[in-house]
């Protein structure tokens, strides 16, 4: 741990850091796509001598450079400030492990950068060849920043035996290209650009449904028309990528999916399973409504009809992304570093000696102590005490910080209060022991870390998790022995 927790009422860490990463990958990824479809639409305006076109493009390129060089970046900047106190060992890890690679990203995105805004300020100033050129810069470069993302998201979910045999040892840097190219290195790479492509024509459909296609008929049908065929090769190929990626997924992760699709007749649907059903149905029908309405009928395209099916796209991202981060569960690194930033190394460390004597956030009267009792002063979230109840109360509460909150909340999303509701602490103890021992038949296995610590801590976890879902049962017990008093 390398701070106590980044408590975020409500939404939780996690949903602050999904909120910021789906906007993000929208234009991210429009960026990659947009930066081959700008280059590839003015070189075909060039040689068809379409001035009508290179306004178009110019306009475009406007658009392009506010929506990638300010949303994007600053976004990109949310996410690694969001993720940095979600997951501090997380982020750690992928920056240590990847330092050479986290530079030569960052400068492909300054050169992607410049060229982007170079693109757009020298229209009609320099020579249209050298222009172009310009282009081309800034396509290779935005293309080559997802070559170098996609090796380090995709290590995430599969780092791969040879950089597992060397985690922890301080030698992973040796493994630096065994981790990168993973086995979902390729197929992964493969849909992200596929998805770049679709982007690409989605948002070059907002520009073209502001061309009036009273005055530029012409004008405006081809441009829709074209942007529309961006679509194709995702509709053709993604299911290919998608198979081969699903190949290579990790069995565990692969069963989560297999298990919702094995009980959809029952009506019982995993989260993974929704979020698939989500993108297959939102990509469909934007596929359809893209025919349709871009397609089938250009002129009549409209500036609504282009920000509904991006409402579309969004959703699909959300979705797309959502189960993403299913698939990798409960890890943070694949079979390295769980969830809640807990390495596998370190569990049976933190069982036998306590997972809070462990945190380098303890006093050191805290951490001395072999056990919690009226020696021990806890500092709970408002204050510090010495009372035997309310410090246990103070360790359970340390606990379901560390270690439950980088997933759940008290009350909001995935809340621990509805949860558990109904549970009295019996069923509560049972449920953490489940956790505790983590067994290959724990039906929490799949997507839960293990829950780690003393015997004594656990208990202490029970205790307070029962006071936050049964608090009128605990005011009520003093009251009982008060009116059972002569």
């Amino acid at each position: 741990m390398n701070y106590p927790v980044w408590d975020v009422p409500f939404l939780g860490s996690g949903m602050v850091i999904a909120l910021i990463a789906i906007f993000h990958v929208m234009i991210s990824h429009f960026a990659v796509g947009g930066g081959l479809y700008l280059p590839m639409a003015e070189a075909k305006a060039l040689r068809e001598g379409r001035e009508d076109w290179l306004r178009t493009i110019k306009a475009h390129s406007k658009f392009f450079l506010i929506l990638t060089g300010v949303f994007g970046a600053v976004s990109g900047v949310g996410i690694w400030f969001a993720i940095g106190l979600a997951s501090p060992e997380g982020t750690s890890t992928l920056i240590h492990n990847f330092v050479f690679g986290w530079a030569i990203e960052w400068v492909f995105f300054i050169i992607e950068l410049s060229a982007a805004a170079v693109y757009y300020y020298t229209w009609d100033k320099i020579p249209a060849k050298l222009h172009l050129k310009v282009g081309w810069l800034y396509a290779g470069a935005s293309l080559l920043t997802l070559v170098i993302i996609n090796g380090i998201l995709s290590f995430m979910l599969t780092p791969g035996e040879s950089w597992l045999a060397v985690a922890g040892t301080g030698q992973e840097s040796s493994r630096f290209w065994h981790g990168f190219f993973n086995q979902t290195y390729w197929p992964s790479l493969g849909l992200r650009v596929l998805v770049c492509l679709s982007l690409a024509g989605l948002w070059a459909l907002v520009t073209a449904s502001r061309i009036d296609g009273d005055e530029f008929p012409r004008l405006k049908t081809e441009v829709v028309r074209w942007s529309a065929k961006w679509l194709l090769p995702s509709f053709f190929l993604m299911p290919v990528f998608f198979l081969w990626y699903l190949y290579n997924v990790p069995e565990a992760q692969r069963q989560l999916l297999q298990l919702g699709m094995s009980t959809i007749g029952q009506g019982v649907f995993t989260q993974v399973t929704r979020a698939a059903l989500v993108t297959v149905m939102t990509s469909a029908t934007i596929v359809a409504l893209v025919y349709l309405f871009a397609y089938s009928n250009p002129r009549q395209f409209t500036f609504g009809h282009a920000c509904s099916i991006l409402a579309l796209a969004l959703a699909a991202t959300a979705s797309t992304e959502q189960a993403r981060e299913m698939l990798r569960k409960p890890w943070v690194v694949g079979n390295h570093m769980y969830s809640n930033g807990i390495r596998t190394s370190q569990v049976e460390k933190y069982n036998a000696e306590g997972y809070l004597v462990n945190s380098p956030w303890l006093r050191p009267d805290e951490r001395l102590a072999a056990g919690y009792g009226d020696a021990v002063i806890v500092q709970t979230a408002n204050t510090a005490t010495a009372d035997p109840a309310v410090a246990r109360l103070g360790v359970g509460e340390l606990m379901f910080r560390g270690q439950c909150m980088s997933c759940h909340t008290v009350d909001g999303y995935r809340a621990m209060r509805r949860l558990l509701a109904g549970r009295d602490r019996k069923a509560i103890g049972n449920t953490l022991s489940i956790l505790h021992k983590n067994e290959d038949t724990s039906p929490y296995r799949a997507y839960m870390p293990p829950l780690v610590g003393t015997d004594a801590e656990v208990d202490a976890l029970g205790d307070y998790l029962d006071s936050l879902i049964n608090p009128a049962k605990k005011e009520a017990e003093p009251k009982a022995l008060a009116s059972a008093m002569p």
